[in-house]
């Protein structure tokens, strides 16, 4: 495979959603608090640690599976996070919810976005 400017910059922005997602499981809420449950907050610790590992080995080999991995967890890490829109919680957390969802779609679509072809026209 071969990493065009388009597959470099989707990694490069699913590998800092990867970064952001790290400290997931240190903003646990405290008892009496409402928030997410422990285990979804460790998943997506879990997403960051895989995507950051993905991506540098999908940038130094131009790896196709690394890609792929890298692309599986932030989807997985997209769908932890999609059920605060159906629950009751503040309208910033709504908000963030959205730009993490666009900006993990964005990196997908620039991460398989296929190599430009030339082809001669032949008249």
């Amino acid at each position: 495979m071969i990493l065009t400017t388009k597959n470099k910059v989707g990694l490069a922005l699913a590998g800092l959603l990867g970064v952001l997602d790290l400290p997931s499981f240190l903003e646990a809420p405290s008892d009496g608090e409402t928030g997410p449950p422990l285990g979804i907050l460790i998943l997506g610790s879990i997403c960051g640690v895989i995507t950051i590992i993905a991506v540098v080995i999908a940038w130094r080999s131009a790896s196709g599976a690394a890609v792929r991995v890298a692309a599986g967890a932030r989807i997985v890490s997209m769908l932890s996070a999609l059920p605060a829109f159906f629950v009751d919680v503040p309208a910033f957390v709504k908000v963030l919810v959205t730009v993490f969802v666009i900006a993990t779609i964005a990196s997908l679509v620039l991460m398989f976005s296929p190599a430009r072809r030339t082809t001669t026209v032949m008249d």
